[in-house]
């Protein structure tokens, strides 16, 4: 079996473990299909994402990138996975890497299956025009498309085939642009194994960003917001609910408005730097939940695309019920049973009293659900098969 190279942006964001997890699902994924795989990411040479680096006057561009936070984590997240020697890290601005050296990347490349480029993520034409086949891998549905419909970018040229975890792309009632494409649905894979179940805990959680790094979009006179937006329409769910909500929330000084408006209206709030920044943390809060609230973004809700989270899918796996805000990802997943879907604040309130009262039931439900539908072998074959790997 060849190589599978995924690309994407892991290093990026240091401490966000379940970020990390969205790249480590298919790399170990596909590792236990019988699979060498090869993880690709990108820094800049002198900078980070928390901006210039300290550094003695001369400093070499590679060894300055190699001491950054982003880099540190990069490393550490693949050594725990076992991916010692498996990366490649290109520093912008040059033909440096850390990790896996250029040329070395370059002869992994012209030997692979293909690439599974996530989001576009991988923009270096030399090393795009060495590998023999390009997928791109659509992880945040509804956003590339409308900027490509719009004018406003193009993350598709270059690539062979597309993938999107929009699981209703081309159905009926679907907003997602499809360009013209034919593309492939898929759902996100979970490693079973990583997430075992855990005893009920008695909080609804989640982990997330408040605004996340996108804009609001507009595509055909119809404006999509982001989660924000959302989650203003279910302020009052914690007064209407027995059970406490818990949220490990990245939100901004600025948002500070927002900030005494949740916690006003009941929502506990963690910092997931300072207290989920590590795997072991990260695992502990989703089992020791009773349940996942899932508010999704704007874009999401308003296109109809049936995206569902990859961090849903780790609470399945845990045994953990999710109540998510309906995306359409009914066509996809059964619902009603360890998944239950609403549209608003109402629904949003029946359904986690329907997963208090009858918590049993619906935590021996979610982890059927992963086991039948999410499972990374049965996820990741059926992609395969459909990219007549």
């Amino acid at each position: 079996m060849g190589t599978i190279v995924v690309a994407g942006a892991l290093a990026q964001r240091p401490g966000r473990p379940g970020h990390a997890w969205v790249f480590l699902s298919y790399l170990l994924g596909f590792q236990r299909l019988g699979h060498e795989v090869l993880f690709i990411d990108r820094l800049g040479a002198a900078t980070g994402a928390d901006g210039p680096r300290d550094a003695s006057p001369g400093a070499h561009p590679a060894a300055l990138a190699a001491s950054s936070p982003q880099a540190r984590w990069l490393e550490r997240t693949m050594s725990d996975a076992g991916l010692e020697g498996r990366y490649a890290v290109l520093l912008d601005g040059g033909e440096e890497t850390l990790g896996m050296c250029r040329r070395q990347l370059r002869g992994e490349l012209e030997r692979a299956s293909f690439l599974l480029n996530v989001n576009g993520f991988l923009d270096d034409e030399e090393l795009l025009a060495a590998v023999p086949r390009r997928v791109y891998l659509d992880i945040d549905p509804g956003f590339a498309q409308i900027w490509e419909a719009e004018g406003l970018a193009d993350s598709f040229a270059g690539h062979d085939d597309f993938v999107t975890v929009a699981t209703n792309i081309g159905g009926d009632g679907c907003r997602v642009p499809t360009g013209g494409r034919r593309w492939i649905s898929t759902l996100p894979p979970v490693l079973l194994d990583r997430w075992p179940v855990a005893p009920p805990g008695d909080a609804f959680t989640s982990v997330g960003s408040w605004r996340g790094p996108f804009a609001p979009v507009e595509h055909a006179g119809v404006s999509y917001g982001l989660r924000v937006h959302e989650f203003r329409r279910f302020l009052e769910l914690p007064a209407r609910v027995a059970a406490p909500f818990e949220l490990a929330l990245e939100i901004e000084p600025e948002d500070g408005r927002d900030l005494e408006r949740l916690r006003s209206a009941g929502w506990k709030l963690l910092d997931p730097l300072e207290q989920l920044g590590d795997f072991a943390a990260y695992g502990r809060f989703v089992r020791s939940s009773m349940a996942e609230i899932a508010i999704a973004k704007g874009v999401y809700v308003g296109t109809r695309g049936g995206w569902f989270s990859d961090r849903s899918a780790s609470y399945l796996a845990s045994g953990k019920p999710v109540v998510a805000q309906d995306t359409g990802y009914g066509e996809a997943l059964p619902t009603g049973r360890g998944l239950l879907c609403f549209a608003d604040l109402d629904g949003a309130v029946a359904a986690a009293e329907e997963v208090r009262t009858n918590l049993s039931e619906h935590c021996a439900a979610a982890r059927a659900i992963a086991e039948e539908h999410l499972d990374s072998g049965i996820v990741l074959r059926r992609l395969l098969g459909r990219l007549g790997v």
